[in-house]
C-alpha cells in the first residue's frame, strides 16, 4: 500500500500559504490541514483563561494544548475550526490571535501536543498541510516540501486585506508591524524555527498570481509521483 501523499507548504505570514493549500488540495482530490489554525486555537483558548503576553506559565499553556479538543472539519472554504465543540473559525483570525499563536507556538511541550496531532492526521489521510515547520518538523521526510515567500510590504498588504474582508480593518502600519513582529518570534524561537533546509522548492510570490503559485507546486507534484 501506498503511503498517503503529503505536501508540506511553509513560509511566513501573507505568503499566500493558506489561500494556495486549499487550491491545491482540491486539485489533488486530498484534505487541507491548516495547522497554524491549530496553534491559533491554544492561543485563544490561553487568552481566554486569562494568561496574558508575555507568557509567564508556559506549564498552563502546554496543558491547555494537552487538554483541549481541537478539530478541523472540512468545508468549502478549507477548514472550520471547532476548540472543545465550539467553532471558533473566526475568533482565532483576530489580530490579536496571530501574536498569541506566534508565543504559544515557542512553547516546547505545546508543539509536542499539536505535532503529534499532525502526524496523526497526515498518516491516516495524508493531505495538503501548511504551516511554518510542516517539511522540517512534522513530516521532514515528505519529498514535496514548498516554501513560499513574498516581500514584507507586499505581504502586509495581502494581510490587511484579509482583514478588512473579514469585517476586521486594521491600519496598513498596525499590521506591518505585527506582522514584523511575528517574523521575528517565529524565525527567532528555540524549537522549531521558520526556516527551510536545501530539500524545499523556494518560490516567491511577491509578483506571482495566486493562480500561477499553485499550478507550478501541483505540477511539480504530479511529475514527482
Amino acid at each position: 500500500m501506498k503511503p498517503p501523499l503529503i505536501v508540506a507548504i511553509d513560509g511566513p505570514s501573507g505568503a499566500g500559504k493558506s489561500t494556495a493549500a486549499r487550491a491545491l488540495a482540491v486539485r489533488l482530490g486530498v484534505p487541507y490541514i491548516d495547522t497554524g489554525a491549530m496553534y491559533r486555537a491554544v492561543g485563544l483558548a490561553a487568552r481566554e483563561c486569562g494568561i496574558r503576553l508575555p507568557i509567564e506559565d508556559p506549564d498552563a499553556v502546554a496543558a491547555l494544548a494537552r487538554n483541549a479538543r481541537i478539530e478541523l472539519v472540512p468545508d468549502s472554504g478549507g477548514n472550520r475550526v471547532l476548540l472543545d465543540g465550539r467553532d471558533v473559525s473566526e475568533e482565532i483570525r483576530r489580530p490579536e490571535i496571530s501574536l498569541y499563536a506566534s508565543a504559544v507556538s515557542a512553547i516546547s511541550d505545546v508543539r509536542r501536543s499539536l505535532v503529534a496531532e499532525q502526524q496523526r492526521l497526515g498518516r491516516e489521510q495524508g493531505g495538503v498541510m501548511e504551516g511554518r515547520d510542516i517539511g522540517t518538523r512534522v513530516f521532514p521526510d515528505t519529498p514535496f516540501k514548498f516554501f513560499l515567500t513574498a516581500e514584507p510590504a507586499v505581504r502586509a498588504e495581502r494581510r490587511a486585506r484579509e482583514l478588512e474582508a473579514r469585517g476586521t480593518p486594521q491600519p496598513y502600519e498596525a499590521v506591518r508591524r505585527e506582522m514584523d513582529q511575528r517574523d521575528r518570534d517565529d524565525g527567532s524561537r528555540a524549537d522549531s524555527p521558520l526556516t527551510l533546509d536545501g530539500r524545499y522548492v523556494l518560490i516567491d510570490s511577491t509578483d506571482r498570481p495566486l493562480e500561477a503559485v499553485v499550478a507550478e507546486i501541483e505540477r511539480r507534484v504530479r511529475e514527482a509521483i
